[in-house]
């Protein structure tokens, strides 16, 4: 019988590249329908490695993809929303919630993929309402899956006569370490975990290889998948990288016991396809979950361990931004409200020095263009808007309770604190999209536009600091030098601008690198006048 190499693969890519963006979109209905609350879900319930399991496990079957929740776990690992201890319980969950896709794999749907898919699409053309809309995807999406499977499977059919492959799956049954290999090579082409092992399942069901054969296969596919997180921590920090690490060492130890075990353990899945009378797919979907749930059950009292062995693979010191608010205690709320109000503004002067830090990141990459510089930055941005929430809800919540008149202005002057501050997070924030702009369109500044810039980030920050010293230590007189200052900002912003028009008359200066000056020194100028606004909080005036 002649093979039509071309039909072959025409099939089986298109089939493949139909499966993937099915289990994308399906994923993104998911995500959607849920609302975009899985990383809250993340930071929320990850309070010990267990948690972190069920955790995990939830987020994965939202979206159907252990490669992104192990790239969010990574993300928030970077971020210091979570430690690694809390990481590797998210990544054992997701290790076993992507096992569900093998199950919906399993359920022998095949031939109804294009009405299902006909039922998306009038779900999703015909329908206006959002939630109509998610639900259209995910049909779609689901049937997509199906009908890319249904094509791979017609693609694969042809090797059942090809002598070659042949060999191959006998020389898998001897060498399992080979179907290992073979595993892992193609999910880390694919990047799916999923696809692979929804390949797998259909050259089972199709009689192409042996269990004794596929189960190594299997194996690899959860060593490859590794991948995205691999791909997703490189120049990312220390914690991030020990989190990848820490997927990569979960599933090749996981490999490591059951190919000790790989007779024990094909005698048992034998077992259960004949007792529960199981099709070919589902034996590959019970497998796929009886390793990745077992896998979980034997590491996660060793979460202590892994975390030791990656610390030392990875050596070295974070450099991550705390994210989580340290002094916000509920309990203070209701036994001492004035207690309570001091956490509060210690909680707020450490938002403030998040502000000066992502300020001098700032200036660090106006000067150096470094995007190290700039990531931190961004960082510290995102950690000021989540004490912005945290400081707010727990200032919101102290409000119901019976405050002093003094305590009562001091709160007021703390709710309008916080919002000072979270906007000068958005003014840097601002400075450091203009500086990607600027590298982005090549557009140079004159040695003398960065002299001025580099004065006025020094006068804005050091403003901003000595209103946060004032805030600090209830201090007038600082107080009272941070409103000069501020006056001083204002004269050089008006003055810089006078003179970057005149660079720009006599030719000496672009009209783009005039925009971006000009913009950089107003964010500068805004920055001073939120400074102001707390130094204004503490001499009981208001502009």
């Amino acid at each position: 019988m002649d093979i039509n190499v071309q039909a072959m693969l025409f099939e089986f890519l298109g089939g493949l590249g139909i499966f993937l963006f099915g289990i994308k979109y399906m994923g993104d209905g998911l995500q959607k329908s849920a609302g975009d609350r899985l990383r809250d879900l993340l930071d929320r319930f990850t309070t010990n490695p267990v948690m972190g399991v069920l955790a995990g496990i939830f987020v994965t079957v939202l979206i159907q993809s252990s490669s992104a929740t192990t790239v969010l776990t990574v993300g928030l690992v970077s971020a210091g929303f979570m430690n690694l201890r809390q990481a590797i319980g998210v990544i054992m969950g997701a290790n076993i919630g992507t096992t569900v896709t093998a199950f919906i794999i399993g359920i022998d749907i095949g031939e109804y993929a294009l009405p299902i898919i006909a039922a998306g699409s009038i779900l999703l053309f015909f329908f206006k309402n959002q939630k109509v809309h998610n639900f259209g995807q995910i049909v779609f999406g689901f049937g997509a899956l199906f009908y890319g499977l249904e094509l791979m499977s017609a693609g694969m059919k042809p090797l059942r006569s090809l002598e070659a492959f042949h060999e191959l799956t006998v020389q898998m049954s001897t060498n399992p370490i080979l179907g290992v290999v073979i595993g892992t090579v193609f999910t880390v082409i694919v990047q799916s975990s999923s696809a692979t092992i929804g390949i797998l399942q259909g050259l089972f069901g199709d009689g192409l290889i042996t269990l004794d054969a596929a189960l190594p296969v299997l194996f690899g596919d959860n060593i490859g998948t590794t991948i995205t997180a691999i791909l997703a921590s490189i120049g990312a920090s220390v914690a991030a990288r020990r989190a990848a690490a820490t997927h990569v060492l979960f599933n090749l130890i996981g490999t490591l016991i059951f190919l000790i075990l790989l007779i024990p353990f094909t005698n048992l899945v034998e077992a259960i396809k004949a007792g529960m009378n199981l099709n070919p797919e589902m034996t590959i979907a019970f497998a796929h979950g009886i390793f990745n749930t077992t896998n979980t059950i034997i590491q996660l009292p060793f979460v202590g361990v892994l975390a030791f062995i990656v610390t030392k693979l990875i050596p070295g010191k974070d450099t991550i931004v705390d994210y989580k608010a340290k002094h916000l205690d509920p309990i203070f709320i209701e036994q001492s409200p004035s207690i309570a109000l001091g956490q509060a503004k210690e909680e707020v002067l450490r938002m403030g020095q998040f502000a000066v830090q992502g300020l001098e990141e700032t200036r660090g990459y106006l000067e150096t263009k470094n995007s190290k510089n700039a990531n931190t930055a961004y960082q510290l941005e995102e950690a000021i808007n989540n004490l912005d929430r945290k400081i707010t809800d727990y200032l919101v919540r102290l409000s119901t309770s019976s405050l002093s008149k003094q305590d009562s202005e001091v709160h007021s002057n703390l709710m309008d604190t916080v919002r000072d501050i979270e906007r000068i997070g958005d003014h840097f924030e601002n400075i450091l999209e203009l500086v990607e702009y600027q590298q982005a369109n090549k557009v140079k500044m004159t040695n003398l536009a960065m002299d001025d810039l580099n004065k006025m980030f020094s006068l804005t920050i050091s403003t901003v600091k000595n209103a946060l010293q004032a805030l600090d230590q209830n201090d007038r007189t600082v107080a009272e030098k941070v409103v000069k200052k501020e006056e001083e900002i204002d004269k050089m912003e008006r003055t810089l601008r006078k003179q970057h028009i005149l660079r720009i008359t006599e030719g000496a200066c672009t009209g783009q690198a005039g925009i971006v000056f000009v913009d950089i020194v107003s964010n500068l100028e805004r920055i001073g006048d939120h400074a102001v606004n707390i130094a204004d909080y503490v001499l009981g005036e208001t502009h």
